[in-house]
């Protein structure tokens, strides 16, 4: 069995995470589930999306319910305590650099944007969804340059490196509270629109009663006295059941962009 909660899972979170999936596993085992010792850092988010073996994984919406639709099998949607996330729905933060950065969406035409992946949907889809009113005959940004990680884009954002980023809101907020220097460069310009956050998963042919097992283990997390610190330190405060169907809210973000003849961010 593999387990990721990969996601979140920056440095100063990965103790967190640690704590939530030794009381998670241990529930877990207790209902006769057989959960792995510890979380899988080494493999790639797609290997660990795609493993036959997968008990548990986080997703990016965009993968979702493009290249992992009919692949994984979603459980439930983590809800975080930010000011850019009502329930499980969230949006990502356009962030420019605090010194000299652009006034407006409008002023950011001709920049140098800085995405973590072509395939996220709060550092791409997000990103593309604003500025597509804007663009004109399918391009806007003068180039886009593929970091790697949030964090990659604001580090781009604050050097100088690049223009402009979006940022996925738990990221931004979790980064502020636990990095402030690193946050310390950037300005929030304006916010994306809100569509469910990244589920949790698990493989495709998951049984029914495996699926009960884990939202129950996960019921436990959240009630667990003693991993008070763990959900503080994430702002984790529950998991909701949202219906597949809402993530279709992603897809129409890009059908949009489609229609307004920016297909591509550019």
């Amino acid at each position: 069995m593999l387990a990721s909660l990969g996601m979140y899972d920056q440095p100063w979170l990965q103790q967190a995470n640690d704590a939530i999936w030794a009381v998670l596993a241990r529930q877990l085992r207790l209902l006769g589930v057989a959960a792995p010792g510890r979380l899988e850092r080494t493999r790639t988010l797609g290997e660990i999306w795609l493993d036959p073996d997968l008990l548990l994984g986080q997703t990016c919406g965009y993968p979702l319910v493009t290249f992992l639709a009919g692949r994984v099998r979603m459980v439930a949607t983590p809800c975080y305590d930010t000011p850019y996330t009502d329930g499980p729905d969230y949006r990502s933060v356009i962030v420019v650099r605090a010194d000299g950065g652009p006034i407006s969406l409008a002023g950011l035409r001709g920049a140098r944007a800085a995405v973590n992946e072509a395939t996220s949907n709060s550092g791409m889809n997000f990103l593309r969804a604003v500025v597509a009113p804007l663009a004109r005959r399918g391009r806007f940004f003068s180039t886009v340059r593929y970091t790697g990680a949030h964090i990659a884009s604001m580090a781009a954002v604050a050097a100088g490196e690049a223009d402009v980023a979006a940022i996925d809101g738990v990221t931004f907020t979790l980064t502020a509270r636990h990095r402030p220097d690193l946050v310390a460069g950037l300005r929030i310009l304006t916010q994306s629109p809100s569509v469910p956050g990244l589920p949790l998963v698990t493989r495709p042919d998951a049984p029914d009663d495996l699926v009960a097992t884990l939202r129950a283990a996960l019921d436990g997390v959240i009630a667990e006295p003693t991993l008070a610190p763990a959900r503080a330190a994430l702002g984790l405060v529950g998991f909701a059941q949202v219906p597949p169907e809402r993530y279709q809210a992603i897809l129409d973000l890009e059908a949009e962009a489609a229609r307004l003849g920016y297909p591509i961010l550019g």
